[in-house]
């Protein structure tokens, strides 16, 4: 059995009782774009900003601000939420290759 802080054993579950109902700030980032100060200035209800990626790009997915997965928008009934279609490396993970 692993020692490991991460491990879902069941007889670990207790030590992580108490934090698995902890709400966590989630953001779905659709992208990133640069204006200038005179654009920003000017944005009105049905202003467009251009973002730099792709159309149809995953989008990303933070919680507590480090990025954990990538996803897709979906509509389900009159909510919008995101599937996730990939988890991405801990930021530190990417140091240690």
């Amino acid at each position: 059995m692993s020692s490991s802080p991460i491990s879902s054993s069941s007889s670990e579950a207790p030590l992580f009782a108490g934090l698995l109902d902890v709400p966590c700030e989630v953001e779905v980032i659709v992208g990133h774009g640069t204006i200038a100060v005179r654009e920003c200035l000017d944005l009105r209800p049905g202003s467009v900003i251009a973002l730099a990626q792709p159309a149809g790009s995953d989008l990303q997915v933070h919680v507590q601000g480090v990025p954990i997965a990538l996803g897709e928008v979906v509509i389900d009934d009159e909510t919008t939420s995101v599937r996730v279609s990939a988890i991405v490396p801990p930021p530190d993970a990417e140091a240690g290759l």
